[in-house]
């Protein structure tokens, strides 16, 4: 959108993704291109810290929100609670749907007329709800059973409806779909594709499913992380106020276990509301709120710090060493630098960390749309490396400059490496749990 090139998943051209969240960042990109600040480090850094801003800033109003509607002791504990979660720190920061729609959340919430809340406005909330369901259509999963609520505590209903629920709903789908039918050059209704390919056509097990329960055995415990007894504990203290806020987690996990595809970061924006019921408990604790405390916070940093720094950091390492070959693409004796990403598909950032139109190329996974007999490039790849590699480039001059893959791979594929002259150059960490297809470390083979 803004400097003329890149490259645009499946996704885009199937019309499932909205253009206003890109569109904050391409406004940030614009501003730094047309003061000519438009460095890699800028382009890379500034939405991070834009995002954990933004994020603060709904840690401060959900802070606020707990102060009116427990003790102080309670507010204290729960905040806590909340900025050392090891999940937070770890999504807060990351320019995912699902980080801005966390963030949106919790300020919406401290606009919600919980019982006892001070600082609720029907309107207020509910244009931030419909943001965030613009930005990802599955945050009206979260807030269903809080409009379900407001719903049935309204006394005038109708007035509800006609003057907030319609309304607002209205004109947001109305600039959303204008939004994207500008960007997207024809008629396009992203929040109807999303549903038609995510539900209808279950697309989205294209890229793995696991079993009903697997929110319930795993992926809510690692969320939550060691907060869960306290979750738990606290649970058993809740009063009617707080039962308001256990049921969006509830039904969130409830919902999400119906489908099929499953990830961790998918029910990330339920982690505020489970922090309300850890605040609860440590509040509750007494003579072991300390210990507890001090435990929770040590037990939190280590996988954050971990998680944050160190595992998997290679995928962005690897970009700082291929960022080099833009000075080489710029000087115009041949060969110009063309890379090859042998990886499982999206493994590594793309052309926002090296900011130049340098020749990139990666195994593609676009889903089954219906083709008869379709393997998508990357399991064809994987099926036989070797026999990919020689049928994909028969000719010297048909081979990329630069090959990039996982250790794993380097030994099915050396006969390769070897006849066509391609030496390892650099091998940088990636993670200490290496797991099928991918490895260790990553390696970067340069042609001579």
């Amino acid at each position: 959108m803004v400097f003329n090139y890149g490259y645009l998943t499946w996704e885009w051209k199937a019309g499932i993704r909205g253009y206003l969240y890109p569109l904050f960042f391409a406004f940030i990109y614009k501003i730094l291109h047309l003061t000519n600040c438009d460095t890699v480090h800028l382009l890379i850094w500034l939405p991070r810290v834009i995002q954990a801003l933004l994020a603060a800033f709904a840690d401060v109003k959900f802070f606020f929100l707990i102060r009116t509607l427990e003790s102080s002791d309670v507010a204290r504990w729960t905040f806590f609670c909340h900025v050392c979660s090891w999940f937070t720190w770890y999504c807060c920061t990351r320019t995912l749907t699902n980080s801005m729609e966390a963030t949106i959340t919790c300020v919406a919430l401290y606009y919600f007329p919980l019982p006892g809340s001070k600082t609720h406005s029907s309107k207020k909330y509910l244009v931030l709800v419909a943001l965030a369901v613009i930005v990802r259509p599955t945050a009206l999963i979260v807030w269903f059973p809080l409009l379900m609520y407001h719903f049935w505590q309204e006394q005038n209903k109708l007035r509800l409806i006609t003057h907030d629920y319609i309304p607002i709903g209205t004109l947001a789908l109305v600039i959303s779909t204008l939004i994207d039918c500008h960007f997207y050059e024809k008629w396009t209704m992203v929040q109807f594709n999303f549903l038609k390919f995510n539900v209808f056509h279950s697309v989205a097990d294209f890229y793995g499913s696991h079993p009903w329960h697997w929110y319930l055995s795993q992926g809510f415990a690692v969320v939550i992380g060691p907060q869960l007894p306290f979750f738990l504990h606290g649970c058993s203290l809740a009063n009617r106020t707080h039962k308001v806020l256990l049921a969006p987690v509830v039904w969130t996990i409830v919902i999400y276990s119906l489908l099929p595809h499953k990830e961790f970061r998918f029910i990330y924006p339920v982690l505020p509301f489970c922090m309300v019921f850890c605040g609860i408990s440590l509040a509750n604790l007494k003579t072991w709120r300390r210990p507890a405390a001090i435990l929770l916070l040590a037990a939190n940093v280590a996988p954050a710090l971990y998680t944050g720094l160190i595992h998997q950091r290679g995928a962005l390492d690897v970009m700082s060493h291929l960022q080099k070959l833009c000075n080489v693409s710029s000087i115009s004796t041949p060969p110009q630098p063309d890379t090859l990403f042998l990886m499982p598909c999206h493994s590594t950032p793309h052309y926002s960390h090296v900011h130049c139109p340098l020749k990139m190329r990666f195994l593609e996974c676009p889903p089954d749309l219906g083709e008869k007999g379709y393997v998508d490039e990357a399991e064809q790849f994987y099926d036989d490396p070797l026999l990919w590699l020689q049928t994909s480039f028969p000719y010297k001059s048909s081979l990329p400059t630069h090959l990039i893959f996982f250790d794993v791979l380097e030994k099915e594929i050396s006969v390769f490496l070897q006849v066509k002259n391609f030496v390892r150059t650099a091998e940088i960490f990636h993670t200490h749990f290496p797991e099928g297809r991918v490895g260790g470390s990553i390696f970067i083979y340069e042609r001579h």
